[in-house]
């Protein structure tokens, strides 16, 4: 009876066993992608990728070895898993440096070599996986579970695996020491606690082979399965941690954007292959190989998640994320969602002007909007030719002139509206409001308009004011945006700096963008040879032109000329200078800011357009750009 009891408990534990298993390679699969798509630039970022990749290639062997597959199969998947194994101490060694680097500590050499070697020295046991010598045959029946024979060598990286994973959590120790704001200590103890979470995940599989795995099979799946479940959640936090390295955008657009991929990719995932392995188990217990409800599980699931979470995304980042700035942010996404876009005005008023021509059976009609001295059109409804737009100005001065402001009058065939401003209630009665544009309709063989006619058509006109007044409005907001929009970016990214090292970061300016970098780049190759794109340059600022100053006596110009070069020699292929594909991006560069030569010469030596010639440069500027930017991270971190 008891064996019974204890053989249905360890089914039910090994089959949850399976699922999280599966959960945990789609939760590490899709924060690999995430990683890949939004801050991939970042060191932390590109060291948790690989360790994402080795979780990725562990899990996802595992979660493939069922009963089904054939011996040979099965010893093919367990190598392979330890493709993923081995490769996870040098990777933890790897982000434990790059988050030290960034907590304000730089290697001064020793620390990068020891992350080479540590890199070497896998690649070593990997080619002894290979080989066969790290792991022996198959024990297609051992227990707890099929498994590799250990070997004196699987003792040895064992060895290897606890020491480099000790050695990391010395450096994320020595990071956390260095955080100075709440903030910082804060993530740095969730990337902490999130780091075990892929040791422990492997921690199984160095198990496998040993004596207590095999005479307490029970004991080995539930610790195994306590493992699954807090790796699942591990990982996640480890993720979150991460997310804030090497972006400069607002706290909450990173926990929001992190939220929602893992609701629509993990979970939703997670959740339909769960569902689907246990409606195909219980078929199978009912005596059913085939069961109809699995694909029916998994599609429900997936719409039903995709549906709950469209409908609760609003709610969850109103009170999950929004915090005190709650009503600031909720006003801000109601303008966004009513934001009158120039396709919406022009919509809204070809509607008031088809409802005008339909009132008075007019031919053609326009809107006409005052942007500062001068009228623009903004739409014309029916026959275009009947409006003599060279003339518009005209009607301006009939206006201004101040005995048409507030009736219609002709203007050729036109009856034409001026179209004024709302009055407001701190304003007289006879005060004139701002004019804001015309509407013009065009008459029929000199007809004139009844006075119900009048009235509707001054209704309209008051339809379209509104909405030239919005876009007056709107306009303001747009120039103010873009006018704080510098000084924002700035503040956003010395908030990022600060993030985890505000004595470092604070002090200097931060790395510009690279976009921002092109351009001060291509004004500054401009001017090659002397002027002030080149001296006054925003790139004087950058560290590794203050360095090379001291190379050249003090000289910014020579300096800036050294850099540029430098940077225009790493675009240059291997091998001696030709006129081929792989050479045009630095042709380019060499023609047309170097030797300074015209744009119909070097199109012609080129044997291309100057159309062509533009985009290409554009490409090769960039590369300049990406090159002066690496440079740059790389001296900030010798300093």
């Amino acid at each position: 009876m008891f064996f019974g009891w204890s053989d249905n408990l360890l089914a039910v534990i090994q089959t949850l066993n399976q699922i999280l298993t599966a959960g945990i390679a789609i939760t590490a699969f899709s924060l690999f992608l995430y990683a890949l798509t939004f801050n991939l630039r970042d060191r932390v970022a590109r060291s948790f990728a690989i360790i994402l990749l080795c979780v990725v290639v562990v899990f996802t062997t595992e979660a493939l070895q069922n009963e089904t597959i054939p011996n040979w199969g099965i010893e093919l998947l367990l190598r392979l898993q330890w493709f993923g194994i081995v490769f996870l101490p040098a990777a933890y060694l790897h982000l434990s440096d790059a988050v030290l680097v960034t907590a304000g500590r730089p290697s001064r050499g020793r620390r990068r070599f020891a992350v080479r070697g540590m890199y070497v020295i896998s690649a070593i046991f990997l080619s002894l996986v290979a080989a066969g010598v790290l792991l022996g045959p198959l024990v297609s029946d051992g227990q707890p579970a099929p498994h590799l024979e250990r070997t004196f060598w699987t003792e040895v990286f064992t060895l290897f695996y606890v020491s480099a994973m000790l050695w990391a959590g010395v450096n994320f120790a020595r990071a956390y020491r260095r955080m100075l704001t709440r903030s910082g200590r804060r993530r740095m103890l969730y990337l902490m606690a999130g780091a075990t979470a892929p040791a422990l995940g492997s921690y199984p599989y160095l198990m496998f082979g040993s004596s207590m795995a095999a005479q307490t099979p029970l004991l080995f799946w539930s610790a195994a399965l306590v493992i699954n479940v807090l790796v699942a959640g591990l990982v996640v936090v480890m993720a979150y941690a991460v997310a804030f390295f090497g972006v400069s955008w607002p706290d909450r657009l990173v926990k929001s954007r992190l939220f929602k991929w893992i609701m629509r990719g993990p979970v939703t995932a997670s959740a339909a292959l769960a569902l689907m392995t246990v409606v195909r188990r219980g078929g199978e217990y009912f005596g059913s190989s085939y069961n109809a409800f699995v694909p029916l599980a998994v599609v429900g699931t997936v719409l039903l998640l995709e549906h709950t979470i469209t409908l609760a995304a609003p709610l969850w980042e109103r009170w999950l994320f929004f915090g005190r700035d709650r009503a600031e942010l909720q006003l801000l996404q109601n303008v966004e969602e009513r934001l009158l876009t120039q396709g919406d005005l022009q919509q809204f008023l070809e509607a008031v002007l088809a409802a005008v021509r339909d009132h008075l059976q007019s031919p053609s009609a326009f809107v006409a909007a005052l942007d500062g001295d001068e009228l623009s059109l903004i739409v014309v409804a029916g026959k275009r030719s009947l409006l003599d737009q060279d003339n518009l100005p005209e009607v301006l001065e009939k206006v201004e002139d101040g005995a048409q402001m507030q009736k219609e009058f002709l203007w050729g065939d036109f009856w034409v509206l001026p179209l004024h401003q709302r009055r407001r209630g701190d304003l007289d009665r006879d005060e004139l409001t701002p004019l804001l544009g015309l509407l013009g309709v065009a008459r029929r063989d000199h007809e004139t308009m009844e006075h119900d006619q009048r009235e509707a058509l001054w209704l309209l006109a008051d339809r379209a004011a509104l909405a030239l007044e919005d876009r007056q409005l709107q306009q303001r907001v747009f120039r103010s945006l873009e006018d704080i929009q510098p000084g924002v970016e700035m503040i956003q990214r010395l908030r990022a700096a600060g993030r985890y090292d505000t004595r470092a970061n604070m002090l200097a300016e931060p790395p510009p963008q690279e976009a921002d970098l092109a351009n001060w780049v291509k004004d500054a190759l401009t001017h090659y040879w002397g002027g002030p794109k080149l001296t006054n340059s925003p790139l004087m600022k950058l560290r590794i032109v203050q360095d090379l100053m001291h190379d050249y006596k003090g000289n910014a110009a020579n300096a800036m000329r050294a850099l540029l070069r430098k940077a225009v020699d790493q675009v240059k292929p291997a091998g001696d200078r030709r006129f081929t594909t792989e050479w045009i991006l630095y042709n380019i560069l060499e023609m047309k800011f170097i030797e300074g030569r015209k744009v119909r010469e070097v199109a012609g030596r080129l044997a291309m357009s100057e159309a062509d010639l533009y985009r290409k440069q554009r490409v090769a500027v960039e590369a300049v750009a990406h090159a002066i930017l690496e440079m740059e991270s790389h001296s900030l971190e010798l300093n």
